[in-house]
């Protein structure tokens, strides 16, 4: 596979950088971008986001026993190493994953401690597809009143994520991807709620 050209991953984080600061906003990747390797089982969003902000100075997790192929693939194009729930730097939910998997490892993963906060876990979630139609109401910085999120997450995962950042600046940051090759981030000091049903 020819590897991604820099300058596609510069663009790439650019755009996490984007979503980051702005909880909620969709961000598309760039059309011309080269495409993964075929057989990847990831989408293509999720192998930029890993390209880009993984480095041989990071751990990762995939929560799957069956991505033998990418699980060896990630270390060899960014030469991060794989580690258990506990100790991963970036832990990676692929389409698929039931909701205990994600359920049970978000109670595992690392939050930070309160000297140093940012040894934490980021998220990477797979998602069908975004949009700003959606179940989800975010509040708080990088967000002007309030903002709609669509994800594939059910509301026990949410509830999950929410009982890991309750206690500022501990938690984790989320990053979705769909297979549109879209991104959305929900930092850890977002606020979110569920909107009615009508």
């Amino acid at each position: 596979m020819a590897m991604v050209q820099t300058h596609d991953l510069q663009q790439v984080y650019r755009k996490l950088l984007h979503s980051m600061s702005r909880p909620g906003t969709i961000s598309v990747m760039e059309e011309n971008v080269h495409q993964p390797e075929n057989g990847l089982p990831c989408n293509h969003a999720s192998f930029l986001t890993m390209m880009t902000l993984l480095d041989g100075e990071v751990t990762f997790h995939i929560l799957s026993e069956n991505q033998t192929n990418l699980h060896n693939k990630i270390p060899e194009y960014t030469l991060a190493k794989p580690a258990p729930i506990d100790e991963a730097d970036y832990i990676i939910a692929l389409r698929g994953v039931s909701e205990n998997e994600v359920i049970q490892a978000m109670k595992q993963c690392k939050i930070g401690n309160l000297i140093d906060p940012q040894h934490s876990a980021t998220w990477i979630i797979e998602c069908e597809t975004l949009s700003n139609d959606g179940e989800l109401v975010l509040a708080g910085p990088g967000i002007k009143e309030k903002e709609q999120l669509h994800t594939s997450i059910t509301k026990n995962m949410w509830k999950a994520r929410n009982e890991r950042t309750k206690e500022y600046p501990l938690g984790v940051d989320v990053i979705f991807t769909d297979e549109m090759a879209r991104i959305a981030c929900v930092p850890r000091t977002t606020s979110l709620s569920f909107s009615e049903v009508r």
